[in-house]
């Protein structure tokens, strides 16, 4: 853009006319004039839910009841969820699975990376990194009772030299949360690999909105969650990914009957079955994994190329639209400028963030705040318009103007923020 462009309403209605995912909007059940920027948070739900999850409770679960292992497939959920999820990810379909939550899956795999580096004591992440990525660290190092250890680097940038031959480890979010900044993965991999090490990687800020390539950049595992940019409903199912050359010697530490060779043969000894399915454990919530199947299938009907353009599109507009609509109102930008460097959020700094956000939102603009003084919006290009964009930015600075924030009510802080 030139120094002389300014963005208006007229700007964004010419972009909504012309984007070529305008119409994807219309299978989410998004309230009206909600302008929703939380889908980094919690995805909306698609229109064709209620009736799937209707039709599955009154004739799979009412009428076939336990025939609905066989005759529905239920058994096989967590692997046909997984294949289908696998592309999204650059992963072989024998290399994903849809089970349990993110923070079980890290703990399984932490163990069963480290178990791979038995001679290492070292696992290298980084302050400020998700939360449950270093608790579950935290956890794991306890469990094992050796002298594991958390290096955890105080910044993005010193993390290549952080990682060494006594590395055993290496446990990153691409994207992250706060920030929106993206690591290069393939050059973070590529240093831990030469080192002897081994990488998971957390794509739960970065699945389904951005092109993620696991097999090109040799990965070793991975997770991501459901319920953010995939749409799976609250608390949806998380999937878990480790590279088909780890399979044979994976030994992840929760072996239940779904992991075993022959569960249906009730064996007091546990024999683990072969591939991805020893990563399983115990039975999953059938109805959570039919929630999670339908947006996973209405997300393959779009180009990740062109979701990722268009995410690139929605980020730089709104950082233009804040910096020209609220100049003189002290919003630090804290996400990168540059597309190649951020996941599909923006974020903001403000000494007032909390009771900013909570303004917003009584305005129906809905970002979230993040301690101790984040404003965070994300995007997903499927349902988000550009005049959202616009529209966004004059109640913002309505809010500013007024000192709207400071009402007593916006102020106090409730178990979610």
């Amino acid at each position: 853009m030139s120094s002389e462009f300014r963005y208006s309403q007229t700007y964004f209605e010419g972009l909504d006319t012309d984007d070529p995912l305008k119409f994807a909007r219309d299978d989410f059940h998004i309230p009206d004039d909600l302008i929703y920027f939380d889908g980094n948070s919690l995805g909306p739900m698609l229109k064709d839910i209620p009736a799937r999850i209707n039709e599955f409770l009154t004739q799979e679960w009412a009428e076939d009841l336990i025939a609905s292992w066989n005759k529905h497939d239920w058994f096989a959920s967590p692997f046909r969820l997984g294949q289908k999820l696998a592309p999204m990810i650059g992963a072989k379909d024998n290399e994903v699975v849809v089970t349990d939550i993110v923070s079980i899956n890290l703990f399984k795999l932490i163990i069963a990376a480290l178990r791979l580096r038995p001679e290492r004591r070292k696992i290298v992440s980084e302050q400020g990194n998700f939360p449950t990525d270093l608790y579950v660290i935290d956890g794991a190092i306890k469990v094992l009772g050796q002298e594991h250890f958390l290096h955890a680097v105080e910044n993005r940038s010193d993390i290549l030299d952080a990682i060494d031959d006594e590395t055993a480890l290496v446990l990153l979010t691409d994207v992250h949360y706060k920030t929106g900044h993206r690591l290069d993965m393939k050059a973070i991999t590529e240093k831990a690999h030469h080192h002897g090490a081994v990488v998971i990687w957390d794509l739960c800020h970065s699945a389904g909105v951005l092109p993620v390539k696991l097999d090109h950049i040799q990965a070793d595992f991975a997770v991501g969650c459901g319920y953010k940019y995939l749409n799976g409903g609250p608390g949806a199912p998380a999937f878990l990914y480790i590279a088909e050359r780890h399979h044979g010697a994976i030994d992840q530490p929760i072996t239940g009957w779904w992991s075993h060779a022959a569960p249906f043969e009730f064996s007091d000894d546990f024999i683990g079955m072969s591939g991805i399915g020893r990563s399983l454990t115990g039975t999953q919530s059938i109805l959570a994994l039919r929630c999670f199947e339908i947006a996973i299938d209405h997300r393959l009907h779009f180009n990740i190329n062109e979701i990722r353009e268009k995410s690139i599109q929605l980020c730089d507009a709104f950082i233009g639209v804040i910096e020209q609509e609220c100049a003189d109102f002290d919003f630090k930008l804290i996400t990168p400028r540059a597309a190649e460097w951020r996941g599909s959020q923006v974020a903001f700094e403000h000494d007032n963030a909390f009771p900013i956000v909570q303004a917003l939102i009584d305005q129906g603009v809905v970002g979230d705040f993040r301690h101790p003084n984040v404003l965070r919006f994300g995007f997903n290009p499927l349902y988000n318009r550009f005049s959202d964009i616009w529209r966004a930015g004059e109640i913002l600075s309505h809010i500013m103007r007024n000192e709207t924030w400071r009402a007593p009510h916006f102020n106090q802080r409730r178990a979610v923020t």
